[in-house]
């Protein structure tokens, strides 16, 4: 979580709502990518941290199943992002802070473990939330 932490820095130094993700390959500790929201810097409304993770991930490994590994994100999955991990079979998803307002794994909605897809990644939350929210607090009363 401490370099989806420095990942979610560089999105808030470029303007962006400081989220940050590492995807891991499946023995847990190689990066295999990292992303942090670029929608500002880019004009793209898919810039999220966790998609350009998985992108990424996905071009170096040539293959679009990341089964067996891990995303580590500093903010619970947008309904999009959460439809991107069941998508690309990642198998764990681990995130900070809570969003109630947009979260789709576990709190406004669930789509990570929606029984009616076909893969239902397993998730971990919780995961320095104080540090993951206070960043997202700060950037915003900042603004």
């Amino acid at each position: 979580m401490c370099l989806a932490l420095a990942e979610a820095h560089k999105a808030a130094r470029g303007g962006d709502v400081p989220v940050g993700a590492v995807l891991l390959a499946p023995d847990g500790t190689t990066v295999l990518a990292t992303g942090h929201n670029e929608r500002e810097a880019t004009g793209d409304p898919t810039a999220h941290a966790e998609v350009l993770a998985i992108r990424r991930a996905a071009a170096r490994l040539g293959e679009w199943r990341l089964a067996d590994c891990t995303l580590v994100v500093t903010l619970e999955p947008c309904t999009m992002c959460a439809g991107a991990l069941v998508q690309s079979r990642v198998d764990r998803v681990v995130y900070g802070a809570r969003d109630d307002k947009a979260g789709a794994a576990g709190s406004l909605w669930d789509v990570v473990r929606d029984r009616r897809l076909n893969h239902r990644p397993e998730v971990v939350e919780g995961v320095l939330a104080e540090e993951c929210a206070r960043l997202l607090t700060d950037f915003f009363r900042a603004r």
